[in-house]
């Protein structure tokens, strides 16, 4: 059946838009008459890149996200409908996709699809924890204290990821830099030096370090393309590896052996898992869900597994704690913390301690590793370019010293 974009007026003359599915555009405007609202335009929905379908492979910023959760926690808690206000939020949304979206959702939930089913058709839009505290909200009677919980979350979560990505901006843009003007010194400035040295070249006299030096400048000029394209390749086909699930639970591996930075990575996945745990526990949401869905939160598989096998512990009637300290991922303080907080039936409460905590010291650990990381990859480079500098040197100061 296909969909229809209308523009009609509510019984107080307000405008409302969005799309409905009927079979013509009669049956279209019939279905609205039955809302109570008079159509003005009704015509087929545009298929481009504004239309639901399309949107459902299509991303918001989360940050976007965690705005729409607050306020519309605040206009239920205010009194004003739902349907009043995925209007009001729709019509005031910067993001079309979401403005698009909400239309949608709107739409559904007035024909009487519940919230959260109409939520879960955009998985790229609302996260699949946010639609199971909306479901959880709306069948427990606290929908407004579940959109707050999400809307904190997702500001909590965008917070750590921005963190993250600006402590590592300066070293990755400092790698990138030295490396291209390592790059231009090898390919372009040694080889005019190649003339200079072929006196030294035939007495046998050239340093080894020089000689290395002008065959690798050598190299890559005359192969420079081909091992670009090799790269080129080799980068294609590593992405296509990992988007098989072997391929991903390989790069989650080698990520937790990375020196240093394993042990960072995997601390924020721990703390990720705490914290989305416990805002589904504290929302009323039974463990066994909480857990299938915190687990796909972590963003390891290695540590998803750990999860998964905790929750077969407790569908047999045994503790959280045990299978996650026997997995040896997790750390045996977060371990004990749990345990006690299985002991006293407050885990819901404990959790996002566990995960503020967890947090605070990563960040440390994150900052001192950024400190250390600036002056390693400065002295990497300026030890790089000694060494063209020295191996062009070393036959110049031989050929003035022989003369």
């Amino acid at each position: 059946m296909p969909d229809f974009a209308y523009i009609a007026r509510d019984t107080s003359g307000k405008k409302v838009s969005g799309t409905i599915d009927a079979g013509n555009p009669r049956d279209a405007a019939a279905q609205l008459a039955s809302r109570s609202l008079f159509p003005i335009d009704v015509k087929p929905a545009d298929r481009s890149a504004a239309s639901p379908d399309r949107l459902r492979s299509r991303r918001v910023k989360p940050q976007t996200m965690a705005v729409f959760y607050g306020q519309m926690a605040s206009l239920l808690r205010s009194g004003v409908s739902m349907m009043r206000a995925l209007t009001v939020l729709g019509e005031q949304a910067t993001d079309k996709n979401l403005q698009v979206v909400l239309a949608d959702i709107r739409s559904r939930v007035e024909e009487g699809e519940p919230m959260g089913n109409a939520m879960a058709r955009y998985p790229r839009v609302f996260s699949e924890m946010g639609v199971n505290m909306v479901r959880a909200g709306t069948e427990g009677g606290f929908l407004e204290d579940a959109l707050d919980r999400v809307s904190t979350f997702t500001e909590l979560q965008e917070d750590l990821k921005g963190k993250t990505v600006s402590a590592l901006a300066y070293p990755v843009f400092l790698f990138g830099v030295g490396s291209i003007v390592i790059t231009v010194l090898i390919v372009f400035f040694v080889p005019k030096f190649d003339p200079l040295f072929a006196r030294l070249r035939d007495k046998g006299e050239m340093p080894p370090l020089t000689d290395g030096l002008l065959s690798f400048s050598m190299l890559l000029q005359q192969y420079g393309v081909y091992l670009l394209l090799a790269l080129i390749a080799a980068g294609v086909f590593v992405r296509f590896k990992l988007q098989s699930e072997e391929g991903k639970f390989a790069a989650d591996k080698i990520k937790l052996r990375i020196p240093v930075l394993g042990g960072i990575l995997m601390n924020l996945a721990v703390a990720r898992f705490c914290r989305v745990l416990g805002t589904l526990l504290g929302n009323g949401v039974p463990i066994l869900r909480s857990l299938e869905i915190s687990r796909a939160a972590t963003g390891n598989r290695l540590l998803s597994h750990s999860i998964g096998e905790a929750s077969e512990n407790i569908r047999s009637g045994e503790s959280l704690a045990a299978p996650l300290r026997s997995s040896g991922y997790f750390p045996q303080t977060v371990v004990e913390m749990i345990s006690v907080a299985e002991e006293s039936n407050s885990l819901e409460t404990v959790l996002p301690t566990i995960a503020d905590s967890l947090e605070k010291r990563t960040f440390r650990r994150l900052d001192l590793f950024v400190r250390l990381l600036e002056p390693i990859m400065l002295l990497i480079m300026a030890t790089l370019v000694l060494i063209v500098v020295m191996a062009l040197l070393i036959p110049v100061i031989k050929s003035s010293s022989a003369i």
